[in-house]
Order: structure tokens, then C-alpha cells, then sequence
């Protein structure tokens, strides 16, 4: 363990079934492109056939469920997870809790069942998160006078911190980790690769749960893109920084998304007649330096692999949060891992970024991974999941695919 660092997971999970965090199900919306096909459906829209189709699917009771955490980045506030619940037909008997830590808010509501479910009294939560950038609120802040300024985005951090635009952040981590262009678009167009190959296999369609678009049943993500090609990656322009290396290509695109999990004790979910899932080992969130945002779930994997004994050499899977190539790149090299070994069946970049709901995707991305790799070798899978955050953090989950 790290001087002055503790786990945020205690040790005593490992040993308790009753404090074990478990995950038993893991379920998402398809991934689509901001303004495309589901632009007509809000977040509670988004989430509710999710949170519905993951008790169907596990048969759990909906008055079992002791809580449902969801995050949430843009939305309108009013506590989204307690308006999604009602809607998805559970009862009014069961609270919501809305989280914000901007892109990590999916994983960190997991991350929060997770230890709530550590502290004792086997509890059962559903966890996730949700971004409908299409239906997001336009903001504004009152001048002087009442009247109305709108901006864009929220400021993340005080001005003298710098608070730089996700774009800028990911050149300035380019140029200080020496992230070329080359090996930008590189490992762009191979995420791509795989997530055409992962759908055309149909490794994907168990995960997701199907809903209504603005042209009929929407099954299927509609990111990635088959006519990629080195040579048309190579055409486009930098798109934040004069002279700079990251352009479109080479960054994700917004989406709207959906995703959650059941989270409850290894002791409970054996109970319920559970076959598998996944053991919460530990959660960490770190800060790092805002001008360099992009490399903030390096530090917080760094911290919680050491506080739980973990190389990262032997991590089985790993699901990063592709915002950009530059900070995906700069982050495994960081934690001494080759780019290529993470996100095995494509990522944000192919993708899109849900921003609230990207970091539950990653979860159950995992979960379908060590469920398929089981099948295949009968091997077990310690997985990592991180993601990092506006304003200078990251948060990492470490998890292991567990029968029971």
C-alpha cells in the first residue's frame, strides 16, 4: 500500500460474503450518436427500459431493490435516478440518488453501491448511469441585471487552476507525454476495427437492451465506422489547437447511452440462486492537475492496483474510456501497459461518449467480456475499469469474474 492511501474497499470484503460486493447483471442501451436516433428520448427515457429489463432479467423483486444510484452530467437535475426508478415500475418505497462527477459519474455510482454494500446489511442496488446530450438542458446563469447568459459547458475548476476544453486538455496531454498524430489515428481507426468486428460477431447484442427511435427499433450502437482507412483518417484537419494532433478522427463523439448494474453481496446473490458476476475488489478516484485532465485515470488505477497488490501486467481485461487516443494512450503507457491490450472489442472512440452513462458502460462491457472468456477457457478475469474526468480527476474500479 501507498504511504497515506488507504482502499477504499477494506480488506475485510475479501474475506466476508456478506461485505463482498458482487455484481449480478449488467445491462445497456444501444450507444447512438447525439442528434441521431434516439434524440427524441430524455435521460428517464433512456435509462428506464434498462433499470426495468435488468429485474426481468434477474427476477428480482422491484420492492427488493434497497436503492437506485444513477449518474448523471448534463441533465436538468430533480434527482433523475428517482424519476427513472418510478418510471421503470418500481415502487414509490424505493429511493433515488442522483451522482455528478461529470464523465466518471456512471462508474462512481457503481463504486458507490459497491461500498455502501461493503458497509453491511445486504442490501441490493441498482447502479449506473445516463446522458441524453441530445434533450440536455440549455444553461444560463443570471447577471447583474436578471437577465440571462448561456454558456456551453460548466466551468470545472477556479480560473487559476485552468480549466481548459476536453479538446485542448487532450493536445496539452499529447504534447507532454509525446503522443504522436500517427499513433493517435493508429490506434483510433483499431478501435473502430474492433468494434466492427465485436457487432458483426454479435458480441455486443446480449448486453444491450433495445429501444424505440425516431425511425423504428433501435438495436445496435451507430458509431463504429467499417470505412475507416488510414489514408482518410490522415486527411483530417486538428480540430482544437492550431498545428495540433487531435482531430476528429482521433477523438470520441457525443452519444446518447444508457447503462446499469445489480450490485448486491456475494453472500445474497449465492441466495438468489446467482451463478457468476463480478467482485468489486476495490474503487479509487484521484486528482490530478487540470490542464492535463486526460491523464487522470492512470493515478487512480496506479493507486488502487498498489493498495490492492495488483501488477497490471495481470489484468486480464482492461475497459478505458476512449475520450481521445492522445489521453488513452498516455494513460496505459503511464501504468506500463501496451495500448493495444485494452478495449478488446472497441471503445469510445468507435463508440460515442455518453459522458454520464460511459463509465456503467465500461462495467458492463467487463462483465460480458469475462462471461464470454469463461465460456471459452474456463478461466477466471481480473478486469480494470477507469475513466477520467473534467476538472482534473479519474476514478478505476478493479474487478474479478467470479462463480459461485
Amino acid at each position: 500500500m501507498i504511504p497515506g492511501h488507504s482502499p477504499l474497499v477494506s480488506t475485510a470484503t475479501q474475506t466476508d460474503p456478506a461485505r463482498q460486493p458482487f455484481i449480478i447483471a449488467a445491462l445497456r442501451s444501444p450507444v447512438c450518436r447525439a442528434n441521431g436516433q434516439l434524440k427524441h428520448l430524455r435521460a428517464p427515457d433512456l435509462l428506464a427500459p434498462v433499470l426495468a429489463s435488468l429485474l426481468e432479467s434477474t427476477a428480482v423483486e422491484p420492492s427488493d431493490v434497497d436503492d437506485v444510484i444513477i449518474g448523471n452530467a448534463v441533465g436538468g437535475g430533480g434527482n433523475l435516478a428517482r424519476y427513472a426508478a418510478l418510471q421503470a415500475g418500481l415502487p414509490v418505497t424505493v429511493p433515488g440518488l442522483t451522482v455528478d462527477r461529470q464523465c466518471g459519474s456512471g462508474l462512481d455510482a457503481i463504486a458507490l453501491a459497491s461500498r455502501l454494500v461493503a458497509a453491511g446489511g445486504d442490501p441490493l442496488f441498482l447502479a449506473g448511469g445516463v446522458e441524453s446530450i441530445s434533450t440536455a438542458p440549455a444553461r444560463a446563469n443570471k447577471d447583474h441585471d436578471g437577465g440571462l447568459e448561456f454558456y456551453s459547458r460548466a466551468t470545472f475548476v477556479p480560473p487559476q487552476f485552468g480549466d481548459p476544453d476536453m479538446g485542448v486538455a487532450a493536445e496539452n496531454v499529447a504534447r507532454t507525454f509525446g503522443v504522436t498524430r500517427e499513433r493517435q489515428d493508429e490506434y483510433a481507426l483499431r478501435s473502430h476495427r474492433r468494434a466492427v468486428e465485436a457487432a458483426a460477431a454479435g458480441r455486443y447484442f446480449d448486453e444491450i437492451v433495445p429501444l424505440s427511435g425516431t425511425e423504428g427499433p433501435v438495436m445496435s450502437d451507430d458509431g463504429p465506422r467499417p470505412s475507416l482507412r488510414p489514408a482518410l483518417m490522415a486527411r483530417f484537419p486538428a480540430a482544437f489547437v492550431t498545428g495540433g494532433t487531435v482531430t476528429a478522427a482521433n477523438s470520441c463523439f457525443d452519444a446518447d447511452a444508457a447503462s446499469a448494474v445489480v450490485v448486491t453481496s456475494m453472500a445474497r446473490a449465492r441466495a438468489m440462486g446467482v451463478v457468476d458476476g463480478l467482485e468489486v475488489l476495490g474503487n479509487d478516484t484521484a486528482g490530478v492537475d487540470p490542464d492535463l485532465l486526460g491523464i487522470g485515470a492512470a493515478h487512480a488505477a496506479e493507486r488502487l492496483l498498489a493498495s490492492r497488490g495488483v501488477a497490471a501486467n495481470t489484468l486480464d481485461l482492461i475497459e478505458f474510456n476512449e475520450a481521445f487516443a492522445s489521453q488513452t494512450i498516455a494513460c496505459l503507457e503511464h501504468l506500463g501497459l501496451d495500448p493495444a491490450r485494452a478495449n478488446r472489442e472497441g471503445g469510445a472512440l468507435a463508440l460515442g461518449h455518453g459522458y454520464g452513462a460511459s463509465g456503467a458502460v465500461l462495467v458492463t462491457r467487463l462483465l460480458a467480456q469475462a462471461r464470454r472468456r469463461y465460456r471459452e477457457t474456463g478461466s477466471g478475469t481480473l478486469g480494470l475499469a477507469m475513466i477520467s474526468i473534467a476538472g482534473g480527476m479519474g476514478t478505476a474500479s478493479l474487478m474479478r469474474y467470479s462463480r459461485l
